[in-house]
Order: structure tokens, then sequence, then C-alpha cells
């Protein structure tokens, strides 16, 4: 069935509000280590590429639709700070959330239409089987080596397993998703350390 642009609209804006806002209650609430989910860059564009996924149609629309949730989410979170603990508004169009904005607008735009790709066939159902997995095992690996992460390394893995198993529809797509999802995860690592580095 085809979602129509009012819907996918209404949807990104209200999902980017209960992404920031259950975010924040997450991390303040949840106890370590699985706090850490809230404070994932792997756990929002995993939540661009459910958008992308559901709207299953339109690349652009999946794209367009997952980048305005990411883009929401960061105001929303940062008010959601502002009402529960009494942070400065201010850092609601601070340069650092204009940043994470920026970010959103790619993340979106690649996870989006990912989500897409992983209901098709051929070569790109491959790569968008690949991109959930590869997420959470790139930032598994960024904690690999830091003092007491061991069980963030291991709930990362998991969860990228999980959805591997979870997107793949047949297990020689799921193989070839896990196959594929190393690589990839090696291209996200570099280009959080180029970013990192900049």
């Amino acid at each position: 069935m085809r979602i129509d642009h009012r819907t996918v609209a209404l949807a990104a804006v209200t999902g980017g509000l209960l992404l920031g806002s259950l975010d924040f209650v997450w991390i303040k609430w949840v106890p370590y280590p699985f706090a850490e989910l809230g404070n994932s860059t792997a756990t929002w564009a995993v939540a661009a590429f459910a958008f992308g996924w559901w709207v299953r149609s339109g690349p652009v629309r999946a794209a367009l639709g997952a980048a305005a949730l990411l883009v929401v989410a960061v105001p929303s979170y940062y008010l959601t700070a502002t009402l529960l603990q009494g942070d400065d508004l201010a850092v609601v169009w601070a340069p650092t959330s204009l940043l994470w904005m920026a970010f959103g607008v790619l993340a979106g735009v690649v996870f989006g239409i990912g989500g897409t790709w992983a209901r098709r066939a051929g070569p790109r159902q491959t790569v968008g089987t690949a991109l959930p997995a590869a997420v959470f095992f790139e930032e598994a690996a960024r904690f690999v080596g830091r003092e007491g992460a061991a069980w963030n390394v291991a709930i990362d893995v998991a969860l990228g397993v999980l959805a591997v198993l979870l997107v793949g529809r047949s297990n020689r797509q799921r193989a070839l998703g896990f196959a594929v999802a190393v690589p990839v995860a090696a291209v996200i690592f570099v280009g959080f350390a180029l970013a990192a580095g900049s």
C-alpha cells in the first residue's frame, strides 16, 4: 500500500519528536550499560532505516522523511532536557545542535534509502539489509579498548546480528547481509575517524 506525502510528513515530525524526547528519558533513567543506547548514533541511524522500511516505496520520500525525523529529533532532545532538568534552552540553536542536525540530514538520506532498498531484490537489497548491522558493528568497534566497555561492545554486536536476522527475508539474504555489513562498518568507522580529526 502506497503511503501518501502528508502521512510521511506527519510521521517524520511525530517520530522525530518522540525519538528526541524518549532518547533523553532513556539516557536519564535507564541504567548503564543499556543507557548508552540512548547516546548511540547507531540507534538514531536505525530509526531512520526503520522509517525508510516503513515508507516502502519512493527512495526520495524515504530519504526526506528520515532526514526530517532526525533533524526534528535534535531540538526535541534538548527541549526535553530543558523541561526535565532545567538545561539552558539556548543549546537548541547552539552550533553543536546545528552540527548534529547536519549529520541527521546525511544519516537520514543514507539510512532512509537503505530501508527501502532492504525491501527490493538484487544487490541493493543486500546493502539495505547490511546497513543496520554495519552501524551497530561500527559503534561496537569504537567501544573496543575503552575501559569498562565490554558490555557496550556485546550489546552493539548482538543488536547488529539481530538487525540482520529481522531484516533479512531468507537465509541467503542474511548471510550476504552479514558479509557486506563488515566492510560497510569499516567505511563508517573511517568516516567517523576523519570527522573527529577535522
